[in-house]
């Protein structure tokens, strides 16, 4: 028995169905979860270090930039990868969702 289908047509359908599932959670948040936006931000920092008593010990430690502006966000719900705009168009749909028992 063979199987005929593409490959790459089948990369897309599913590639599309994850697409179309992600718009769903943004713009339908769950009423029942909590909704509170998250992101990462990276900082640097310059480390020295001294070699005492047999081992590396850190002597100081200098933040050399600032936060950068993430381009990621998540919600706490479970919803990934946001865009900026994403992000601030789920957290307007979960404040207008009235929550159960709220």
């Amino acid at each position: 028995m063979s199987d005929d289908r593409d490959p790459e047509a089948t990369l897309w359908e599913w590639k599309e169905g994850m697409q179309a599932e992600h718009e769903r959670a943004i713009a339908d948040p769950d009423p029942a979860d909590d909704h509170r936006i998250e992101a990462v931000s990276q900082v640097s920092f310059r480390l020295a270090y001294a070699y005492e008593d047999g081992e590396l010990v850190q002597t100081e430690r200098a933040q050399v930039d600032e936060p950068t502006q993430p381009e990621l966000f998540s919600c706490v719900c479970g919803v990934r990868g946001m865009t900026r705009e994403e992000a601030e168009r789920h957290a307007e749909a979960a404040a207008e969702t009235p929550s159960d028992g709220a």
